[in-house]
């Protein structure tokens, strides 16, 4: 269906704003902290930031980049959210119109984002994301024929199975841990959204990309094989690809093996 180009600029002011939220979860859930209470205010100096200076993307601009009462600097964080946010919106809006499987994925994509940041910062990713988002995944399964509750529990299993048994093995054999528990929820969660046959390509992207982006860290600050890199971020990019991508490629490798034999 085609959309006339006003209401993709509402797409992605939509999803700007709800980026703006996002950034209040990411500051706050790691501390614990309400996300509704109290209302946005400066970190450094507390001073309540009014309406005009809270428009995504905009207000950091006109302010470049600081605090109007402190001067104290922002971080990049906040608008680069928000920009992420706005264009998964207009991106999942092009795809899949104003429907179902836009408002569900969107929400997946809101939490991607959350978590991406959460645990690139603090090394975790919150259960109070990833516990409900496994629910929600399952719950969702029953209005998707093509996915179904039987896929989604499949997922669910195959998503936080293969990972906990990568980690138990790892710990095995080494003695370390591994991988952490909020990673195998994380997948689990991906498993109960688009069911078991995506959780190998998003293991595969996730691990490929944080292989490359892992080696080239260590290599440019010279550490060793202990440097801890989050894989969280990697699985939120890895589900992310599948969502716009996933089906494509599957479908190209298996047309790939096909001409093989």
């Amino acid at each position: 269906m085609a959309y006339p180009y006003m209401v993709y600029i509402v797409a992605f002011i939509f999803g700007a704003v709800v980026g703006s939220f996002l950034n209040v979860c990411i500051c706050r859930l790691p501390k614990g902290e309400s996300v509704v209470s109290p209302p946005s205010h400066c970190p450094a100096c507390g001073y309540k930031i009014p309406f005009y200076d809270n428009v995504p993307i905009v207000s950091y601009l006109l302010l470049r980049g600081a605090c109007r009462s402190c001067g104290a600097p922002i971080s990049l964080q906040y608008p680069l959210v928000e920009l992420i946010t706005a264009l998964l919106a207009l991106f999942l809006f092009m795809r899949f119109g104003l429907s179902f499987p836009f408002a569900v994925l969107f929400l997946f994509c809101a939490a991607m984002v959350v978590i991406t940041f959460i645990d690139l910062e603090h090394f975790i990713i919150p259960d109070v994301i990833s516990l409900p988002g496994i629910a929600i995944g399952f719950v969702v399964s029953f209005f998707i024929p093509r996915l179904g509750w039987q896929g989604s529990l499949l997922g669910i299993l195959a998503g936080g199975g293969s990972l906990y048994l990568v980690a138990t093995l790892y710990h095995l054999f080494t003695g370390k841990e591994g991988m952490g528990g909020g990673d195998i929820k994380l997948l689990a969660m991906m498993g109960a959204f688009f069911g078991w046959k995506a959780v190998p390509f998003i293991i595969f992207t996730s691990s490929l990309v944080g292989s490359v982006i892992g080696v080239t860290v260590m290599l440019i600050q010279k550490k060793d094989s202990k440097l801890a890199i989050p894989f969280g971020p990697f699985l939120a990019l890895g589900a992310l690809l599948y969502i716009f991508f996933g089906r494509q490629v599957i479908q190209w490798y298996l047309n790939l093996g096909g001409g093989i034999r």
